[in-house]
């Protein structure tokens, strides 16, 4: 599975769906990044083998991190039944275009820093699943924590995926998966206008995210973060 969360509820019909149908398989999550609300499930999985980026695995605000699920909680008022903890990776990816064979599954990984350096793409087969963390989402434009640049190589990695794979579930880790090829493209071709937007500084982005994205107004201090950073980047 991936990025198991959010909330005690959502975790207990994960765990048990996983402790109805694993039998004596070995149970693998595959960690998109290490912002918290995707690591937030991981100590309810304390068996599982952990598959991650190097990045995520040497990141140093690792207690920063769980931290942050500590004060989620206490905001919200949300008891668990684990105690939330940091992966520990078994197996990190350290090169794009690694590959890992799991029984009748292959598995293929593409490093995708920007959003957060740790990111990481997976292409699972025979199904055609690309799983991509926080890109590609219906709901967010793109959130840049990382670096501006890394962000256009890592969309411009996506297109070859979709040229070179024959993706059939796009799987976000926020937002509607879809299986419509146009869809996908769709989304791709967005987040490139967004990101060239940000430095032409042409037009009304910000407007053109308000009509398009339904909670953009909870999310506009990061577009304008967005802004300033591809700015800086780019004098």
């Amino acid at each position: 599975m991936t990025d198991p969360n959010w909330l005690q509820g959502e975790i207990e019909e994960i765990r048990n769906f996983i402790d109805k149908h694993l039998s004596n398989r070995d149970l693998y999550i595959i960690y998109t990044h290490s912002d918290f609300d995707h690591i937030i499930g991981s100590g309810a999985f304390p068996e599982a083998k952990v598959i991650a980026t190097e990045e995520l695995k040497n990141n140093p605000d690792k207690e920063e991190i769980v931290n942050r699920i500590y004060d989620f909680d206490q905001r919200y008022y949300i008891k668990r039944n684990y105690v939330p903890t940091y992966p520990v990776v078994d197996i990190p990816i350290s090169t794009t275009g690694q590959k890992i064979n799991l029984g009748d599954l292959s598995l293929t990984f593409y490093k995708a820093p920007g959003h957060t350096n740790d990111s990481l793409f997976t292409i699972v087969e025979p199904y055609g699943i690309l799983l991509t963390g926080d890109y590609l989402s219906d709901v967010e434009f793109p959130f840049i924590f990382s670096n501006y640049k890394d962000y256009v190589d890592t969309i411009n990695k996506s297109s070859y995926i979709m040229n070179n794979y024959d993706i059939k579930y796009l799987i976000p880790g926020h937002g509607s998966v879809t299986k419509k090829k146009q869809e996908m493209l769709h989304r791709i071709n967005f987040s490139k206008y967004y990101l060239q937007q940000l430095i032409n500084d042409i037009g009304d982005l910000e407007n053109e995210c308000r009509t398009k994205f339904r909670f953009f107004v909870g999310m506009k201090s990061i577009h304008f973060d967005n802004k300033r950073i591809a700015t800086e980047e780019n004098l």
